[in-house]
């Protein structure tokens, strides 16, 4: 059977500030707001772990009154976010 669409896995608001949490108190690492979320935390960055993955959070809209987040790891930053945090 083929499949009609692909819905990648979404997180909580809370799984992803005790993500945030724990990245920046026990990692050491950095955060950067790319953009300002309506009903979550909008578009972040957290790179500089201590040799840890980069994480990019990213709000997503599933109706009028609530969203979720999509969480993508990297082992190096991409460029095109390297770029956003060093103009800080």
């Amino acid at each position: 059977m083929k499949r009609l669409f692909y819905r990648p896995k979404t997180y909580t608001l809370k799984t992803c500030q005790e993500l945030i949490e724990t990245y920046i108190n026990e990692f050491k690492g950095s955060l950067f707001q790319l953009e300002e979320g309506s009903l979550g935390l909008g578009k972040l960055i957290l790179y500089n772990g201590n040799g840890r993955k980069s994480i990019i959070i990213e709000e997503v809209f599933l109706n009028h009154w609530s969203s979720a987040h999509k969480i993508r790891m990297y082992n190096e930053l991409p460029k095109k976010y390297k770029t956003l945090v060093n103009k800080q």
